[in-house]
Formats: structure tokens, C-alpha cells, sequence
């Protein structure tokens, strides 16, 4: 059973995605239960005839038998950054964390709701949970658009762009993984020059504001990614994404969650890949490690 916390724009996208795919039976809970009914009511219509799953609105006492739950719900809207809405939002983790820990303390938890990074550490402070068990979706999402700028200034498909990764923050100092990446397979750092690489690294950096401009959230990228990782704790299929979790001196990095090269699986994550870096990449990813630290400081400090 997939259990989905916030039935808004991207929790209905995700159970849309999953139900349309019979993934699994899918709760949808929100803190207006009547917008998790309708939803349910609305992607109930978008179930395969041979399938045997259901979609249901419901409350968290109905989430005990959950294999995966997806955090999605939001305490208000985005301001003029992710962090801006920092004590808000952890302070609906925190209630969200006690309401999971009472009723399935089993599950393998999806957190993406923002600032992810840091509402993934509250969360895993809060519950206790196995690290393996609490993954933040947000660096893959980061990855696929990455793929893409990349894609947009060689003019040539996404499907020739290889191994476009993208690690630390959910936010502005995430840090792109140029030394990997690769147009078919030849290097991209031997066909870029450094102003197109500061041109790629603020275009990622600024994608969802740009989104946002147009559009509004996210809501078909991170439906998509969270999707991809329900699948393979669901079906059991190995998947290697980046994605944020809690570190244990991987990288050098301790007591911070950030997006990391991960493998998982049924369990949740299997373990974490430490591939090699450039110096200044590294050294990037430990600043970005240190702007999540000064905004959980900032925020155990207000508490």
C-alpha cells in the first residue's frame, strides 16, 4: 500500500502516476479530508480495467499497513526561496513524523516536500528511523533537468546526454556534476567552456524559479522521479538515482541529509555510492552541506 501525506498539485500527481500504472492501493490524506476524497473520487477514474488496486481518501490511522508513504503536503505557499518558508513547514514535519512513527513506524518514507533537505534530517530527528528508510526526492529531479540544459546547448535529444548528475541542496547551491557527465561518450568538459559551464550551473540553479514564473510548482518532474523510486521499492527493482539522505561520513559529510549517488531497492536505500570527484566539485558539496546545516542551526535556534 502506497500512502501519499497532502493531496495537493504534486501528491495527486504522484497518486495519479501510481494508480495509472497499478502500482499498489493508494490512501491519499490530507489535513482537508474532503480534497483527499475527491481526489480519490478523480484518480479512481484513471485505474486500469484488469487492475485490482483502489484509491481512497482517508485519515492518518488508516495508514498502518503502508509499505511506502510519500510526504508531498505543504503549510502554505513558496516564497521568495525554499528556505523562506522554513519554520512553517517544519513545524508540519515535525506533526506529520508523530503521526507516522504511531501508525507505521515500518514504512520506508519518500519526503518531498521543501526545503527537503532539511525537513528529511527533522524528520529522521523526530522518528528515529533507519536512514535506509527515509529518502528525500529531490536530487534526481535535478539530474533530469540538468540532462536537459545540457541536451538544449549541445541542440541535440536528452537521450544523448549520459550520466548528468546533480548532488547537494535542493536549492541554490546544489552543485552539478559536470566531470561525469557526457554528450554519447565524449566528455562534456571537453566541449564546453567555462562560461558555458556558469551559464548551465545558473540555469539549474534557477529552473524552478523560471518554472514558477510561468507555470507555478513543479508538479510532472518530481510526480515522475517519486514515482520511479515507489516502483522500485514496490516491485523490488534496483534503482540508482541521486537522491537526499542522511550521511555517515560518506564524502566526509556527517549528520546532514543532501543529495548523494544512491542505490535502492525493497528495503529503501541499499547504500550509497562515493564516486570520484573533482577537487572543486567535492569542496562545493561540502559548502552546500554547510548551508543546510546553517539553516537547521537557524531553525533550532528559533525553536
Amino acid at each position: 500500500m502506497i500512502s501519499i501525506i497532502g493531496s495537493g498539485r504534486v501528491g495527486s500527481a504522484i497518486a495519479f502516476l501510481a494508480a495509472a500504472t497499478s502500482l499498489d492501493d493508494i490512501h491519499l490524506v490530507n489535513r482537508h479530508k474532503d480534497k483527499a476524497l475527491g481526489q480519490a473520487l478523480d484518480i479512481s477514474n484513471t485505474i486500469p480495467e484488469d487492475s485490482p488496486i483502489s484509491v481512497v481518501g482517508t485519515d492518518f490511522s488508516e495508514i498502518k499497513n503502508s509499505e511506502v508513504i510519500v510526504i508531498s503536503a505543504s503549510a502554505g505557499t513558496y516564497l521568495k526561496s525554499r528556505t523562506d518558508m522554513l519554520s512553517k513547514q517544519v513545524t508540519m514535519i515535525r506533526d506529520i513524523a508523530k503521526e507516522i512513527k504511531k501508525f507505521a513506524p515500518d514504512s520506508k518514507i519518500l519526503v518531498v516536500s521543501n526545503p527537503v533537505d532539511i525537513l528529511n534530517y527533522i524528520f529522521q530527528k523526530e522518528t528515529g528511523f533507519p536512514r535506509e528508510c527515509v529518502i528525500g526526492v529531490s536530487s534526481s529531479l535535478d539530474s533530469s533537468r540538468f540532462r536537459y540544459l545540457l541536451a538544449k546547448e549541445f541542440q541535440t535529444k536528452q537521450s544523448e546526454i549520459k550520466n548528468a548528475m546533480v548532488l547537494g541542496e535542493h536549492d541554490d547551491s546544489m552543485v552539478p556534476i559536470f566531470s561525469i557527465a557526457k554528450l554519447n561518450s565524449k566528455p562534456v568538459l571537453e566541449l564546453l567552456n567555462n562560461s558555458q559551464v556558469d551559464k548551465i550551473t545558473r540555469e539549474l540553479r534557477d529552473y524552478w524559479k523560471v518554472l514558477r514564473k510561468f507555470k507555478g510548482p513543479s508538479i510532472f518532474g518530481i510526480a515522475k522521479n517519486t514515482v520511479d523510486v515507489i516502483k522500485s521499492i514496490i516491485k523490488n527493482e534496483v534503482l540508482s538515482i541521486p537522491a537526499s539522505v542522511m550521511l555517515d561520513g560518506e564524502y566526509g559529510l556527517s549528520d546532514v541529509c543532501l543529495g548523494v549517488p544512491i542505490r535502492i531497492g525493497k528495503d529503501g536505500m541499499m547504500n550509497i555510492q562515493e564516486i570520484d570527484l573533482q577537487k572543486s566539485e567535492l569542496e562545493s558539496l561540502k559548502q552546500s552541506a554547510d548551508v543546510i546545516r546553517k539553516y537547521l542551526y537557524q531553525q533550532q535556534t528559533a525553536s
